[in-house]
Order: structure tokens, then sequence, then C-alpha cells
């Protein structure tokens, strides 16, 4: 059975007539008819009493018309806001990092879905996300690197300052004194907690502070920091984490920095569009909106 078909009879009963059916379809008067043939064949029953005046459903066209027209609404609309020929009559789809979009991008756009944005959210690494904008499927990325493919623009948002963190347990598990930038040696038998076996927040912490590599492999991979978090409040190890995922459990002495180095690291959110998209009204809000309320974020 083809959708095309259940298309087509819904058509017919709307309009009560093969003939109209078509034009409103586009298709020509036989291919209505073949159509509704095909249909009335795989179901086994006859959906429409033929007359001089038009075509009237039986009880059984009317039982599947009852049945199926809301969900042949729905698929019509979905088709239209995603591929019609105009931007404006589809959502907007953002993407971004899932720890970044639940604490900081939903409270920052509930204004504007109040107010009528149509959006969707989609969550993922940023190279896959800009791989996703560049071909079409994104309209706005909020990426954790620096673009480099051409026919995007971008500007930096924001700034994330990455901390070492542990547990007060663990922590007060140290040598005092014993932690030092010129003396990691300590943090070697701790389990590291990361989100992806490449350690890329903790790789990059190591470098900038202690100029070396992580002393060891992850001992838990979790994809989300805010698992790591968890892991990290409950003793399983320490990790490097950024400080606006954490600020509430920072405060609270949940979690606690194992340095406090003078320039602590960093990484630059990115906000990025296609080249030239930026001339439709409500990317062009959305992005505006975002810039400014980026400022409080970190």
């Amino acid at each position: 059975m083809q959708l095309g078909w259940l298309q087509t009879f819904i058509a017919v009963v709307h309009t009560g007539s093969f003939t109209k059916a078509a034009r409103q379809l586009g298709l020509t008067q036989p291919a209505v008819t073949q159509q509704i043939r095909s249909l009335e064949r795989e179901l086994g029953k006859p959906l429409f009493h033929r007359t001089p005046q038009g075509a009237t459903p039986t009880s059984a066209g009317k039982a599947l018309a009852h049945e199926i027209e809301s969900s042949m609404a729905e698929i019509n609309a979905a088709v239209s806001r995603h591929f019609a020929d105009t931007t404006e009559s589809r959502p907007v789809r953002l993407g971004g990092p899932a720890e970044l979009v639940t604490a900081k991008i939903m409270a920052s756009i509930s204004q504007l879905i109040a107010e009528g944005l149509d959006i969707r959210i989609s969550l993922g690494e940023a190279a896959s996300l800009l791989e996703d904008l560049k071909n079409g499927h994104l309209d706005i990325v909020i990426s954790t690197i620096q673009p480099q493919n051409r026919g995007v623009e971008f500007r930096a948002l924001t700034d994330e300052e990455f901390a070492l963190l542990a547990s007060p347990q663990v922590s007060a598990s140290l040598p005092a004194g014993a932690l030092a930038a010129d003396s990691p040696e300590v943090l070697a038998k701790l389990p590291l907690i990361a989100y992806a076996e490449t350690l890329p927040i903790i790789r990059r912490y190591w470098r900038m502070i202690f100029d070396a590599p992580p002393p060891s492999p992850p001992a838990v991979v979790v994809p989300d920091l805010r698992a790591v978090i968890a892991a990290v409040i409950s003793s399983a190890g320490i990790s490097v984490l950024p400080t606006y995922l954490c600020r509430a459990e920072l405060a609270s002495g949940a979690l606690v920095p194992l340095l406090e180095p003078e320039i602590p690291p960093i990484n630059t959110f990115y906000l990025v569009t296609r080249s030239g998209s930026l001339s439709e009204p409500r990317l062009a809000r959305l992005h505006e909106h975002l810039v400014r309320d980026s400022r409080d974020w970190t």
C-alpha cells in the first residue's frame, strides 16, 4: 500500500469527486481512479459509491477516513514544515552540546518560543553538528571548535573556564601541599572521569597547567558532563570540568578545586551559520538573542 493512495483517498472524501480531487492533487482523473481502485483491491472492500453526482464514501470508507484523516494532516504538515521551498514555513533547526543546551540555551530562548518561535534542537559533538550545518540539516550551531569550513560565518560567543575538581573526601585524601602545578605526580593514582576516550578537556588542562600528558587512561568514560559531575561528587575520581556547569556544586562545597591556577584554561563557544542565512528574519533574531544572552552564561 502506498502513502499516495491514502492521500488521494482523503482528497476524494473531502471533494466528493474524483475529478475535483484530481484537480486538487495536480493529477489526471484516470490516475485518481486507478489509485482508488488499487487501494480498494489492497483492502478488499469498496470505499466509494460512484454516482453521476460524484463519489460518496461507503461505511468502510467513512471508517477509514475517520481513523487516518488527522494522521494524514500531520504528515502533510511535517513535510511542509521541513521541505517547503521557503525557510519561513519550517522550524528553525539549532544544534549544540547537550550540557550547554540544558543549562543555558533552553532558558535563554524560552521567551522566543513563547512568542511563536518554532524550533527543533539537535544535541551532539561539534564536528558532527558542523557537518549537519554544512549539509543544510541545521540552520545554526553552537560549536566548541572554531569552524574551518568554507561557506559558514561564525563569531566568538562566550568562553568556558575549566577547573580540576574532586569531592571534598578525595581532596582531603591528598597529602597537604603535595599538589602543585609543577608536581602533578600525586594525581597519578586517582581515577580520571572523562566524557570521551580521547580526554579532550583533561588533555588540554594537563598540557596547559602541567605541560605534560594525563598520567593514565580514564577509569570511567560517560558522554555527558553532567554524569561526570555526578561521578566526581560521589568520589569515584577526579575530572576537569567547565565551571559554569557546576557553579552550584562549587558554591555548596560538593565539589572543590584541586588547583587554582592564576590563568585557568578556557575554551571558546562559537555561533555558526551558513553564509548569507541571517537574511532570514527568524534566524537573525535567534542569532541576536543568543549573542546578547551569552554574556551571562559563564
